[in-house]
């Protein structure tokens, strides 16, 4: 964890209390509790289906667009409520950005995927954007390898480099937070070296939670894990501590293969 003297960063960045989301009458998620820390990595893991992915996009609201979702309980950013009706969720998502599952590049040039957040925004000075374009792509490790194809179509990409473009597209905005769903399940080995040396990086910048179905890049690239099972959030804690030492024999028993 990067080191500070400000006296913020010991309150949490994320603070989920008494959590329960439903998709209709199904319970997707049970009473979670738990805090992430600024300039920390937090990792989910658990079993297909237990709720990690869900409880991610509770927090740019992405839920919202699923019309069966209900959500009780709180979800506090910054201290602020997040589902609070008065929440302006365009100014949340450029606060909480998001990469996914899938590389999700648009049909557009590089430079035009990388600012495309600055410009709904508003921001159309060249000289901004491309400050932006070249400090996004440095940021996500990726600058030396497009500097000179800004543009080109990034549909024409590898997935690895399709993967960074979607993290330099989501950090232009400047975000708090970055989101990761499941950001290597579709990559090679070496892309996904890649990505975890980047997310290495940019936690000295960034807030990042990420979710994971590889229990070893939990290990790697995380400072807190927290087990998910059938939609309750079975244990958190270090990392380290997760790994060798759970409370829990149902922590336990996931970590060490017995099930899952």
């Amino acid at each position: 964890m990067s080191q500070t003297n400000d006296q913020t960063d010991k309150t949490p960045i994320l603070s989920v209390s008494d959590l329960n989301l439903y998709y209709g009458q199904a319970h997707a998620l049970k009473g979670v509790n738990i805090d992430m820390a600024r300039h920390q990595v937090t990792a989910f893991i658990g079993p297909s289906g237990c709720g990690k992915s869900t409880l991610l996009r509770c927090f740019n609201r992405m839920n919202d667009l699923v019309e069966s979702a209900r959500i009780e309980g709180s979800i506090r950013f910054n201290g602020a409520e997040v589902n609070d009706s008065a929440t302006d969720v365009i100014s949340l998502r450029r606060r909480i950005g998001m990469v996914f599952q899938q590389s999700n590049p648009f049909p557009k040039s590089i430079y035009e995927n990388v600012v495309y957040g600055l410009r709904i925004a508003g921001v159309n000075d060249k000289t901004t954007l491309d400050e932006a374009v070249e400090n996004s792509l440095k940021s996500a490790a990726i600058w030396k390898e497009v500097k000179d194809r800004l543009n080109e179509s990034a549909l024409g990409l590898s997935g690895g480099q399709a993967q960074r473009i979607c993290i330099a597209r989501a950090i232009a905005v400047n975000p708090e937070i970055i989101l990761m769903d499941e950001p290597c399940s579709a990559l090679d080995p070496i892309s996904t070296l890649k990505i975890e040396e980047l997310i290495e990086e940019l936690k000295d910048k960034y807030t990042i939670v990420i979710v994971t179905h590889n229990m070893q890049q939990a290990a790697r690239v995380s400072d807190v894990t927290a087990f998910f099972y059938l939609g309750e959030l079975i244990e958190a804690g270090g990392t380290r501590k997760i790994f060798t030492n759970p409370e829990k024999k149902q922590t336990e028993d996931y970590i060490t293969g017995r099930f899952g």
